[in-house]
């Protein structure tokens, strides 16, 4: 079966910190519908037409026929959806830090403080090639799973980019991979009727693709720029191109043993482009912003974040994590 041009869809029903970085920012849906997007804009044309009558002066109208406005709406809808997606200059992230070894620890909480998931990253680098790989295991059993690979020669380029999301903590389970440089795009997942399915394309990605490493961008974007735009590469299950502004929102304090330090904010807005940009606030699927808290000067690196991480997901809050020891130690007496 066929869904888009180059896309084969396959059935197969089967018997941190830079102590940490992650970069997951929420899936937004798939290409809007049209129907549910032409019975937003009568809804909202309707509502505006009870709420006050339009009369003339010389009484002959008791209210507004929106009939045509509605017709006339249909009709550019119907276009725009046909004309190219409305895009954002993006901007490849200068390289000012070269990255390097990490291992740091993540705990993954509610709103509520609750405790969900515990995690880690680890991040090697050979030369100007750079692995980092992210994880959390969820008490729930669920497991999210994300492995970049990208060059920092000059400006920060993603190489290749592997994610897992299964269980129950999540709305659907997907398995996305790409190649940067072939295009090569294969996302496996399950629909809403437990089939498990297979995607596989091939994409002119653009060379600022940020799947995996948005925090480690934001280490080396200078705050004084009032925004930065890269590309993403979602999962809504088909592949979707969208673009990632992120702006500067100023300081945050916060305190290490009793002593005040101060965090640079950023928001990680997404940008879905085109018409489905623009009816998505109205149908209320523009998806929340990502917020993270970094910290500054000569090594920069992340402290923490608040946002989903997948499509219509929960605003999740990830933090650095301090080891806790036993309180009698293996050198001191029972």
């Amino acid at each position: 079966m066929q869904e888009g041009t180059g896309t084969t869809v396959h059935d197969e029903r089967a018997g941190g910190l830079r102590a940490a970085r992650l970069g997951t920012v929420e899936p937004v849906p798939d290409a809007l519908d049209l129907a549910a997007t032409e019975s937003a804009i009568t809804a909202i044309f309707k509502r505006a037409n009870s709420s006050r009558s339009v009369r003339r002066r010389s009484g002959y109208y008791e209210g507004m026929d929106v009939r045509p406005a509605l017709r006339v709406l249909n009709v550019v809808v119907r276009s725009a959806f046909l004309l190219p997606a409305l895009t954002l200059i993006a901007d490849q992230v200068p390289v000012r830090h070269l990255e390097g070894r990490i291992h740091g620890f993540l705990v993954l909480r509610d709103l509520d403080d609750k405790l969900l998931a515990s995690g880690s990253l680890i991040q090697l680098a050979h030369g100007n090639r750079v692995t980092t790989e992210l994880s959390f295991s969820f008490n729930d059993g669920s497991v999210h799973q994300e492995t970049s690979v990208f060059s920092q020669h000059r400006t920060f380029q993603l190489l290749t980019y592997h994610l897992v999301q299964k269980g129950p903590a999540f709305k659907r389970a997907i398995d996305m991979s790409l190649n940067a440089s072939s295009g090569q795009v294969t996302i496996r997942y399950t629909d809403d009727d437990g089939k498990e399915k297979t995607i596989t394309d091939r994409l002119k990605l653009p060379a600022d693709l940020a799947n995996g490493i948005v925090t480690t961008l934001l280490g080396d974007i200078d705050p004084a720029v009032p925004k930065t735009i890269v590309s993403m590469l979602l999962a809504t299950p088909k592949p979707r191109l969208i673009k990632l502004e992120i702006s500067p929102l100023g300081e945050d304090l916060f305190s290490v043993g009793g002593f005040a330090e101060k965090a640079l904010r950023y928001a990680v807005k997404i940008d879905i482009g085109g018409i489905s940009g623009l009816i998505a606030p109205i149908i209320g699927k523009q998806p929340p912003d990502t917020h993270v808290w970094m910290v500054g000067g000569k090594a920069p690196g992340f402290l923490k974040s608040e946002g989903p991480l997948f499509q219509d997901g929960p605003v999740w809050r990830i933090e650095l994590a301090s080891p806790v020891w036993p309180k009698t130690s293996p050198g001191q007496k029972q």
